[in-house]
């Protein structure tokens, strides 16, 4: 049996005017907590009514799966001789609406740039598929996450 670690985020609406959701302008503004965090200003992305200024769940997961795999990939290119000397990524996602409210992403492509000092450069390409395969965000959606990786040595 594997080890279990849990997550606690608070979520807080703060988007009432004083109507509440009479109106379909209601404020989508929130706020997202963790204990000893910085707290980040929530809103619903522009499109769909938010606060163009603040951090829509729908730019937070691709933030999700970035990071994460970000974080698999320095670990497994460090137990594989691949030194990483940079790492930038251009991830995008891509939302399907259909009806009124509803929806799912279709994909989140991942661009690294990757900078390395030691190692093989097809080895470092190859250890993106490596790193997914561990990465728990990346591994845990029901969508497709690609990757078009480039990897420059110095």
């Amino acid at each position: 049996m594997g080890k279990e670690f849990g997550y606690r985020v608070g979520v807080t609406w703060t988007g009432n005017d004083g109507t509440g959701t009479a109106q379909r302008t209601y404020g989508r503004d929130n706020e997202l907590r963790v204990e000893g965090k910085a707290t980040l200003p929530g809103s619903a992305p522009p499109e769909f009514g938010g606060d163009p200024t603040a951090w829509p769940p729908e730019e937070l997961l691709v933030a999700a799966v970035a990071q994460c795999h970000l974080l698999t990939y320095l670990f497994v290119c460090s137990r594989n001789g691949v030194v990483v000397e940079s790492y930038e990524d251009d991830a995008s996602g891509t939302l399907l609406v259909e009806g009124a409210a509803g929806g799912h992403f279709t994909e989140i492509v991942l661009r690294p740039k990757v900078t390395i000092s030691a190692g093989d450069p097809e080895l470092a390409t190859k250890l993106h598929e490596d790193a997914h395969a561990g990465c728990y965000v990346g591994s845990s959606v029901a969508f497709p996450v690609r990757f078009e990786p480039t990897v420059t040595v110095v």
